[in-house]
């Protein structure tokens, strides 16, 4: 696709949540992962790309004492529908006995969250804990999969913004939005 194509999705898309009400959702999971885990020196492990935004956002907002790694595992690869996760990147810090702190853009149907919390088990941390900026409400998810801080819920749309792309593009848009059913 073309940068002009691409404007046009953007402009015929609708805005869920503008940048004040993502900064306000931000605000209240950081406040939420503060009351929770200060104190326990935790890793927060953005899941690139789509976490990137966000991690860093609440990053910010944490004030104690943690350490920041990534991974990067996909199963969209610039697409739009998941297929089988694959692994990129794995962390660089040990996780051996550690809190950890999952941060990633959106809980969609949760098979990457669930694989990736799951191998961060198999390391040996401690304990693992996930924190989504957006939780898609609809009835596809893994049994039992939830997210342990989310900043926002919101319908079952294809999304960009804050991190969620179309198609490689578009995670820098500031707010949520979500495309025309024209551009699926």
């Amino acid at each position: 696709m073309t940068p002009e194509q691409f404007d046009g999705v953007w402009q015929r898309s609708r805005c869920l949540f503008d940048q004040a009400a993502v900064e306000a959702a931000l605000d209240r999971m950081a406040a939420a992962v503060s009351t929770q885990l200060a104190g326990t020196n935790p890793i927060l492990m953005c899941v690139m790309h789509g976490g990137l935004i966000t991690a860093g956002a609440l990053a910010l907002r944490l004030q104690f004492p943690l350490q920041m790694d990534y991974l990067h595992a996909t199963r969209y690869r610039e697409q739009t529908s998941g297929a089988d996760l694959q692994w990129k990147v794995s962390p660089s810090l040990p996780l051996q006995g550690r809190v950890v702190v999952l941060v990633d853009d959106i809980l969609d149907e949760g098979e990457t969250l669930a694989r990736v919390r799951e191998f961060c088990l198999q390391q040996g941390s401690a304990q693992v804990y996930t924190a989504v900026l957006i939780d898609k409400k609809h009835e596809r998810k893994i049994p039992g999969c939830q997210a342990d801080f989310v900043g926002l819920e919101a319908e079952d749309f294809y999304l960009f913004g804050y991190g969620m792309d179309y198609r490689g593009y578009l995670r820098n848009a500031a707010g949520i939005f979500a495309i025309d059913d024209a551009d699926y």
